[in-house]
């Protein structure tokens, strides 16, 4: 009887349709995540802060620099220096 209720008649082969189901509704939801992640990640690329150097660092580096062109002695390099790293800590 292949039409009947036994386990091998027509209710008896309707035990995969709910797994299937629920396994489509998976994967549409980790489509939904995906794509909300992708557009997310997108969105905010143009966003991000250009990395700065600490205030600290780039006077010392322009510091050196004049020290280097010889626009200041050495003397004044030092306690310049000096007053950049006490600031600093």
């Amino acid at each position: 009887m292949p039409y009947g209720n036994g386990p091998e008649g027509f209710f008896g082969a309707m035990w995969g349709i709910p797994i299937m189901g629920f396994l489509i509704m998976l994967a549409v939801l980790a489509a939904v995540v995906w794509v909300i992640v992708a557009v997310g990640r997108s969105a905010w690329k143009g966003r991000e802060a250009p990395p700065t150097l600490p205030r600290h660092d780039s006077a010392l580096q322009a510091l050196r620099e004049r020290y280097a062109r010889g626009e200041i002695d050495h003397d004044t390099f030092e306690r310049m220096r000096r007053e950049l790293e006490r600031a600093g800590s």
